[in-house]
């Protein structure tokens, strides 16, 4: 039921529970349409902050959260991907706030632990129907906002989606260097 992602530097890590429904590719842009499952998630909003400057000081509060700066003082491991909510401006450039999200382990969702930083909120999402396109790299927000716009163009007016905001993630761990998996996701309506 849970995708397990391998990474030679952690093991393994829990994915996020999605089922391509399809894919398609159009202007030289792959894409496929998702349904991932809800649940619980850790979140940390920073405002005020470009979005690279942000995005790296919410990771890293939520990475000492699964590490184990909890009330249960428990590393509960990693799940992948982080996902970056982003807010476009209608120049398509993004807004200084963001949104960082780790979904909680699996064996933690009935009961995840309360987070030592008052910053770090624990939401219950619903499940969700994406559209998504991947690239490799180290991303940053130039090549999110690039792929979005690839992404945008590639599903033309026909898709019904969010345009307020959408999600960046990434798969990978800061040290691996090589075959690293970004992706944008934009949610359906």
């Amino acid at each position: 039921m849970f995708g397990v992602i391998r990474n030679s530097l952690f093991g393994s890590v829990e994915g996020w529970p999605c089922q391509v429904l399809s894919r398609g590719e159009k202007e030289e842009v792959t894409y496929e349409e998702r349904t991932c499952e809800g649940g619980k998630f850790a979140t940390v909003e920073v405002a005020g902050k470009q979005f690279d400057e942000a995005s790296k000081e919410a990771v890293l509060k939520l990475l000492k959260y699964v590490g184990g700066t909890n009330d249960k003082g428990i590393g509960m491991g990693m799940t992948a991907p982080v996902s970056i909510t982003a807010f476009p401006d209608e120049d398509s450039s993004l807004q200084q706030k963001v949104k960082v999200s780790l979904r909680i382990p699996s064996q933690y969702q009935d009961n995840p632990p309360r987070p030592g930083d008052e910053s770090i909120q624990i939401e219950e999402r619903e499940g969700m129907t994406i559209y998504s396109t991947q690239f490799g790299g180290y991303a940053k927000e130039e090549d999110y906002v690039n792929y979005a716009a690839k992404l945008r163009s590639a599903l033309g007016s026909e898709a019904a989606y969010r345009k307020d905001f959408y999600l960046c993630n990434g798969y990978d761990p800061p040290m691996k260097p090589y075959w690293r998996r970004n992706e944008v996701w934009f949610v359906k309506e």
